[in-house]
């Protein structure tokens, strides 16, 4: 009974629609014919009522049931409705010619009824649901007087869509809109005005009364959002902002949603568009194995290889909870793909041949690596174990296996490092060409700046630093670095590896460097707080190992550009393929024996271009000899 009910209760308002539709073509029909009868000399009556009329309103009826007409509903009626409804009307017409013609051979059926019947239907049918659309946006702002209102700075698409948004939770009113084209100036979107530009935003929206501001400009450049967001903040209002497009797409934003301004709209460079064809077409059904893949990078990467069509993931890591955690999420989030997980050090050839028999991967991702540039200066042994040694052990059973792609994921602190990082990971570059020159496995490494939100990155950091009430702590005043956000080095990974030759290096153009203190301040702007003021900005000085400003290309490398416009590949540099693999040989020996010295001089031979600010002094790893510094050369 209660289904009955139900089901009655859905089919009296389309009923309704039905019969205002169909009174609406009876309204048309008649009224079309008595004004062209009433233009003849001698005007005829035409009937209310006939076999005619009856036969157009089972045409138009059926047409207008045909084309899906009653799936949508009024509240939400817009623009391609009113084109569904023009559709309607048209094929309803030529229903009409036809059943009429077999009737009566279209007697007394003037043409210019013919003519007019589209349009003037078109306007019956769809101007109602317009109007009963606008008064329930109208109604429902005017009710809730407890709505936040909202000032919208711009006036476009997304400005627009937002609108429709807001009206539809009743939980904002839009008071105006603001936008810098002078075309809108004193125009009105969906019955709101548009009070003015941008930059008056702090004398407009007192007088408003605008309780929150939102950017609705998901395209604009980082310059010109960050100048929009230096104008809201002058305001002293909260502001909010809407998801960009590739947020919608990828599940990480609903739309309608309002999000904080994150450090990600403020950088100054625009993410890098993939080509989603090659990576598809290169990754679908392919077996990849990753190492490192509880880490941050190595995780986005798997999730990535998932999304992009892989198969099936191995994936190795050392630290049990990241691995119970990125296969975790594999399977809730990719429940198609097999996920095979080995816990151990990549660095152990066992554990390497074991992940290796368990899935026979045609691609290998090595991730697997440390990263801390001051943490490593004191921590020499370890930083050639994993970062050299490890990577050694996973190339070489790479090619004992027959894999087929081998990714080095680098850094660009290996071009001219002054730094046990740079330095380790310079290395492990040569290691992986010289292993290329005698295997049929195609090497590929790629180097990208710093990676916002990856654990340890400074990013974080300031989060923290402003959560506890500061200082921020910034090196150098004048220390610059180069970003990007994890998903998009994880893509460069990925259309590195589709695009990669036999042993090539690629490079990302990463645009202009950020400076680190700017970062810092939008960053304390963003938690509502004012530099200096609110929190303390504390400079305390280079750390061992840091540069002022990091270098993306090496002087002697030359990077010519490849099917992708924002990667660049470098040709590698010639290196001595015996001596590299012989230096690997005695750091192991050395690691083995805790031999500090002889690691740190085997490491500044094997990697000539290496020029440490410190190094471990041989007797105790917490103290540092100084050597002298030297400018990152730029090119």
């Amino acid at each position: 009974m209660t289904s009955l009910h139900e089901r009655a209760g859905a089919w009296l308002p389309r009923a309704a629609i039905i019969a205002h539709d169909l009174f609406m073509v009876w309204l048309c029909w008649i009224v079309l014919h008595q004004f062209r009868l009433s233009m003849q000399p001698v005007p005829m009556e035409t009937p209310l009522w006939s076999t005619a009329t009856l036969i157009v309103l089972l045409a138009q009826g059926l047409v207008l049931w045909r084309v899906g007409l009653y799936r949508g509903v009024w509240r939400f009626a817009s623009v391609p409705d009113l084109v569904n409804i023009l559709k309607a009307s048209v094929f309803g017409l030529l229903a009409i010619l036809i059943a009429l013609f077999l009737y009566n051979r279209l007697e007394l059926v003037p043409r210019t009824v013919l003519v007019l019947y589209p349009i003037a239907l078109t306007a019956l049918l769809g101007m109602p649901r317009l109007l009963y659309r606008s008064w329930k946006d109208h109604s429902l702002a005017r009710t809730d007087q407890s709505a936040v209102r909202v000032l919208i700075l711009g006036a476009g698409q997304a400005g627009e869509a937002l609108l429709r948004d807001l009206r539809r939770t009743g939980a904002y009113q839009a008071v105006g809109f603001l936008d810098d084209a002078a075309k809108l100036r004193g125009s009105y979107l969906q019955g709101v005005p548009v009070l003015g530009r941008v930059e008056d935003v702090a004398r407009i929206a007192p007088e408003t009364a605008a309780r929150l501001l939102i950017i609705a400009m998901p395209s604009v450049d980082a310059a010109n959002m960050r100048r929009v967001v230096a104008l809201c903040e002058e305001t002293g209002l909260p502001f909010r902002t809407v998801p960009r497009l590739d947020d919608l797409l990828e599940g990480q934003s609903l739309p309608g949603e309002l999000k904080e301004v994150a450090i990600e709209d403020l950088l100054g460079r625009q993410p890098v568009v993939p080509d989603w064809q090659a990576i598809r077409s290169w990754l679908g059904g392919r077996s990849v194995l990753v190492t490192g893949g509880g880490g941050s990078i190595g995780a986005e990467l798997c999730r990535q290889c998932a999304r992009n069509g892989a198969r099936q993931i191995t994936v190795v890591d050392i630290d049990e909870l990241a691995l119970a955690t990125i296969q975790a999420r594999l399977h809730r989030d990719f429940p198609h793909i097999e996920c095979l997980p080995v816990l151990g050090d990549c660095g152990d050839p066992a554990v390497m041949r074991h992940a290796l028999s368990l899935s026979t991967p045609e691609a290998i991702f090595h991730a697997a690596a440390y990263k801390q540039v001051p943490v490593l200066e004191g921590q020499l042994r370890e930083a050639v174990r994993n970062n050299v040694l490890a990577t050694e052990t996973v190339a070489r059973e790479a090619t004992a296996a027959g894999v087929g792609s081998f990714v080095l994921i680098s850094t660009d602190k290996a071009v001219d490092p002054a730094n046990v990082l740079g330095a380790t990971k310079r290395l492990a570059e040569t290691v992986c060409q010289s292993l290329a020159e005698s295997a049929h496995t195609r090497f590929i490494t790629v180097r990208f700046g710093n990676v916002l939100d990856s654990a340890g990155s400074v990013v974080p950091l300031f989060r923290e630093q402003i959560r506890m009430g500061g200082p921020v702590t910034v090196t150098d005043p004048d220390v610059t670095r180069y970003f990007m956000t994890i998903p998009e080095a994880c893509l460069l990974i990925l259309q590195a590896a589709a695009i990669g030759s036999r042993h090539a290096v690629y490079t990302l153009d990463m645009g202009e460097p950020v400076s680190i203190r700017l970062l810092a301040e939008q960053m304390i702007r963003l938690a509502g707080k004012h530099p200096q003021r609110d929190v303390a900005i504390v400079y305390t000085g280079l750390r061992a190992g840091e540069k002022l400003h990091e270098t993306l290309f090496h002087a002697d490398e030359r990077y010519r550009p490849t099917s992708h416009p924002k990667i660049l590949q470098a040709e590698a540099r010639a290196v001595h393929s015996e001596a590299v693999l012989a230096a690997t040989q005695r750091l192991r020996h050395a690691s083995e024996r805790y031999d500090l010295a002889e690691l740190a001089v085997i490491l500044r031979t094997s990697v000539p271009e290496f020029i440490p600010a410190s190094l471990p002094d041989v007797r105790t790893t917490h103290t540092v000899v100084a050597f002298p510094a030297r400018h990152a050369r730029r090119t």
